[in-house]
């Protein structure tokens, strides 16, 4: 029932207010260049309403394009076929361009990598272990693996994400999952995340943010308090120890570990995006003139642990790592020898 909301009710209001608000753009141009002029930053309001715009637009266009190949895949009976599913990877990749190809031109926007890179992996399935921290860094590192890596992610998120009709649509024809964190909603989470994660060919980047959401302190104690509540008091002062991170969940990784057996591991941090917590944030940083700098680590499957308890462990010392290099790149000064994909 709730599928059906999204597609009848919220996927045509989406299409109808791109069109209203292209119809009325002279007078919110005006209206937020007004704005702008009693606001500290460059044009503030006026470059939000740019990206909301081109937002918008992306989507009623998408919406379009997607109506247009379920009827061309025989209402559907095809789209899970090789050949559809490659054109909806090819226009997620096009939206991701665009959309950070504006970002960068509007938000001043810029994006590092520093460390060995998914391209160092050539002919293997990796299995990509990142940070949750603010909203964007999903769509960054899908971005990231799509347009400089040559990778088909398929992407472990959470089900609130597909509200948005695009994102819903979309994601549905590709290799990826919604879950959802509550019971009783029935086949379990980490048979899920093993089901998504079977069967991975060379140029697939499983994704997957074991911490299960976007930090935040309140978030970060909660971890801590589930540890103790389930007896793990060790893994407890251990996530205590580590205050830019969430304690990973280790159950779904665990479950895309033993599914991709021949996978390697690529852990990812990102720092830039850390304080994006509310829309007051969102709107303080604006413009954002942002710097983003992604952190990349692989790991070969052979150095992975073979136990349950050891890959734990080692999942926990690698985000005690990703947490050191957070705190101390905050306080080291910019890194002349990260690189900037193009």
């Amino acid at each position: 029932m709730i599928r059906v909301v999204r597609r009848v009710v919220v996927a045509p209001a989406v299409v109808l207010l791109a069109v209203l608000l292209w119809l009325t753009l002279p007078w919110w141009l005006v209206v937020a260049a007004a704005v702008s002029l009693r606001l500290p930053g460059r044009w503030r309001a006026l470059r939000l309403a740019w990206v909301v715009v081109l937002y918008l637009s992306i989507e009623a266009l998408m919406l379009a394009v997607l109506l247009g190949l379920w009827l061309a895949s025989g209402f559907g009976r095809r789209l899970r076929t090789p050949y559809f599913e490659g054109i909806h990877y090819d226009l997620v990749q096009g939206v991701m361009w665009v959309f950070f190809r504006e970002a960068k031109r509007v938000l001043k926007l810029s994006i590092e990598t520093d460390g060995p890179t998914p391209d160092a992996h050539p002919g293997r399935p990796i299995l990509v272990a990142c940070r949750h921290a603010g909203p964007g860094d999903s769509f960054t590192l899908v971005h990231a693996l799509m347009h400089w890596y040559g990778r088909e992610p398929r992407v472990v998120l959470k089900d609130t994400l597909a509200w948005d009709p695009m994102i819903d649509v979309v994601l549905r024809r590709i290799p990826a999952r919604f879950i959802s964190p509550s019971p009783g909603a029935g086949e379990d989470l980490e048979s899920q995340i093993a089901t998504l994660a079977s069967d991975l060919d060379e140029n697939d980047a499983f994704v997957i943010f074991p911490e299960g959401g976007n930090f935040t302190p309140a978030r970060r104690q909660r971890a801590i308090d589930r540890l103790r509540r389930i007896g793990m008091e060790r893994m407890a002062q251990r996530a205590e120890a580590m205050t830019n991170v969430l304690a990973p969940r280790p159950g779904g990784f665990l479950a895309a570990l033993d599914a991709a057996p021949e996978a390697d591991v690529v852990l990812v941090a990102h720092t830039g995006l850390d304080h994006l917590l509310t829309v007051g944030d969102l709107w303080r940083e604006l413009p954002m003139d942002k710097r983003i700098v992604m952190r990349w680590w692989t790991v070969p499957r052979d150095e992975i642990p073979a136990g349950r308890e050891e890959r734990i462990e080692w999942l926990f010392d690698w985000w005690q790592r990703i947490d050191d290099w957070i705190e101390a790149y905050a306080a080291a000064p910019a890194d002349p020898s990260a690189t900037s994909p193009k």
